[in-house]
């Protein structure tokens, strides 16, 4: 018996192209709002960032063929351990000052929902960081960005429907 490809998935978004540039001279990155429902509330999960072990959202920079919700749920893998279906709806944007070496940098982040389907036990940065599921209005209490506040209190799941 002959092995097929999986279909692809369409897209409602055209993926990136990042051939010519570094993807950290882009200064926008793809955050991902993670969340689950349990008893019929919603949840969701925040992670420590690495250095300073504040609350934030799993999110990195514009990967090359990847949409900005892949890109999304591609951090929520890599930083949070969690796997699921990434929504090709921009829930809002925020800004932050990322420091880097001697310098900073001003970076938009773009929000994009991921609805978590598999919380795995093990991940690659699983030693570099804490996850914990909440409701929306604790989690938006825990960060520390306003934008990023009003995104998060005001999530529900019908705005990706």
């Amino acid at each position: 018996m002959a092995l097929s490809t999986p279909p692809k998935r369409r897209r409602n978004q055209i993926p990136l192209k990042l051939r010519k540039v570094a993807k950290t001279q882009a200064r926008t990155q793809f955050a991902a709002l993670c969340y689950r429902t349990r008893n019929d509330k919603v949840q969701i999960c925040l992670i420590t960032s690495r250095r300073t072990k504040r609350w934030i959202l799993p999110k990195g920079w514009p990967m090359h063929n990847q949409t900005p919700a892949e890109a999304a749920a591609t951090e929520a893998w890599e930083e949070a351990g969690l796997t699921g279906k990434p929504f090709d709806v921009c829930l809002g944007v925020y800004s932050y000052v990322k420091v880097r070496g001697s310098g900073s940098l001003p970076v938009l982040a773009l929000v994009y929902p991921v609805r978590v389907t598999n919380v795995h036990s093990t991940w690659p940065e699983a030693q570099q960081r804490k996850r914990r599921w909440m409701s929306p209005t604790k989690a938006a209490k825990k960060l520390r960005e306003p934008a990023l506040k009003q995104i998060v209190a005001n999530f529900t799941p019908a705005l990706v429907k």
